[in-house]
C-alpha cells in the first residue's frame, strides 16, 4: 500500500499545487521558474507518481475485498466509460459542442471514469485508486470555478468536426480497451461476465 499511496501523493501533489497556485503577477511560481523548468519538474514528479501508482496498485493484488458489487454495476461502469472516453478526447480536439457545454471535459471524463470504476470494484486498492481520482476531479473542478476559468468563451462558435472526431476516436479507444487492451494492461477483463 505504501507504493500506491506514495504514487498518489507524487501524482496529485503537482496537480493540486497547480490548481491552487497563485497566478498573481510576481507570485506565480510558473512565471518565476520559467515555463520550461516548471513543466519539466511537474512532468517528472507526475510520471514518477504514475509509475508508483501502477506498481503499488499491482503490488496490492490480491487486495482485501471491502464489498462485492452486483453485476449490474459493472454494466453501469461500461456505460460510464462509453461516455468518458469521447469526453476525454474532446479535451484535446478543437472546441465543439461537447467542450463548450462541459467547459472542462477532461475533469468530467476523469470523474466519470473514476466513479464508474468505484461502482464496479470493491477491492481496497481499487477504492483507494479510483476514490483518489474522483476526489481530485471534484476538488480541481471547484478550484477551476473559483479562479473564474469557465472553459471556452460563451461566444465561441462550436467546431462540429471537433465533436465528430471526439466521438469517433473516443469510441475507437473504448472498443480497443473494452475488447482487447484491458486484460493486457490491467490483468482483468473489462466486460462483465
Amino acid at each position: 500500500m505504501t507504493y500506491l499511496l506514495a504514487g498518489l501523493v507524487l501524482f496529485f501533489g503537482p496537480h493540486l499545487f497547480s490548481a491552487f497556485r497563485s497566478r498573481a503577477p510576481g507570485s506565480d511560481l510558473r512565471t518565476k521558474m520559467g515555463y520550461g523548468p516548471y513543466m519539466g519538474l511537474y512532468s517528472l514528479l507526475t510520471i514518477a507518481g504514475f509509475v508508483l501508482i501502477i506498481y503499488g496498485y499491482g503490488a496490492m493484488r490480491p487486495s482485501a475485498v471491502i464489498w462485492v458489487p452486483p453485476v449490474w454495476l459493472k454494466h453501469v461502469n461500461m456505460l460510464f466509460q462509453l461516455l468518458a472516453l469521447p469526453i476525454l478526447v474532446a479535451a484535446y480536439m478543437p472546441a465543439g459542442h461537447i467542450k463548450k457545454t462541459l467547459k472542462h471535459p477532461m475533469l468530467v471524463a476523469v470523474k466519470l471514469w473514476a466513479l464508474g470504476h468505484l461502482l464496479a470494484n470493491g477491492e481496497l486498492n481499487s477504492i483507494i485508486l479510483f476514490g483518489s481520482f474522483l476526489a481530485y476531479g471534484v476538488i480541481d473542478r471547484i478550484a477551476v470555478k473559483k479562479r473564474g476559468d469557465n472553459g471556452p468563451p460563451a461566444d465561441l462558435k462550436p467546431n462540429v468536426m471537433g465533436d465528430v472526431l471526439s466521438v469517433v476516436v473516443g469510441l475507437g479507444v473504448y472498443a480497443a480497451i473494452a475488447f482487447w487492451l484491458h486484460p493486457i494492461l490491467f490483468g482483468v477483463p473489462a466486460m462483465p461476465a
